[in-house]
C-alpha cells in the first residue's frame, strides 16, 4: 500500500526508536530523507547515517545519539509541512524552534537546510519538520 506522507513515517520511526533507546532506526530511504538525515548529523541531533543497499529502494539506518548518561538528544520531532496542508515561509518569518534551542528543517531552493543557514543565506521554503 502505497505511503502518503513518507516525512512524517521516517518521524515516526525515529521518535519510536528514541523513545525505547534504541542504538538506530530503519526508515526506507529516499533523497529527500537522506537530505535531512544529513541536516541532523550536522546540528549534532544523530551521530551518523549509513544507506544500506538492499537490492530494491535501499534503507537508511539512522543511528540515534544519546548523552554519557544515555539521556536522549532529540527530545521531540513534530511534521510540520504535510501533503494535506503545505506550510511555506518568506526567509524573514522563519520560525525559530524553542526559542532557538531546537532546529526547523526546510527544503528550500538551494536544498533541505536547518533554519539558521537559511536565514544566513536569506532562503525561505517549505518548513518540513522542527527538531529539539
Amino acid at each position: 500500500m502505497p505511503m502518503t506522507d513518507p516525512i512524517a513515517d521516517m518521524l515516526t520511526r525515529i521518535r519510536n526508536a528514541n523513545m525505547v533507546h534504541q542504538d538506530h532506526a530503519l526508515v526506507p530511504a529516499s533523497k529527500l530523507k537522506l537530505e535531512i538525515a544529513k541536516v541532523l548529523k550536522s546540528q549534532g541531533y544523530i551521530q551518523k547515517y549509513d544507506l544500506i543497499d538492499d537490492k530494491r529502494h535501499g534503507q537508511l539506518r539512522i543511528h540515534l545519539r544519546y548523552t554519557p548518561e544515555r539521556e536522549r538528544v532529540i527530545t521531540g520531532l513534530r511534521r510540520v509541512s504535510r501533503p494535506g496542508m503545505r506550510v511555506y515561509v518568506a526567509a524573514k518569518r522563519i520560525p525559530r524552534v524553542m526559542g532557538g534551542l531546537g532546529i526547523a528543517v526546510l527544503s528550500t531552493s538551494k536544498g533541505v537546510l536547518a533554519d539558521r543557514e537559511a536565514r544566513r543565506r536569506r532562503l525561505g521554503g517549505e518548513v518540513l519538520c522542527y527538531v529539539w
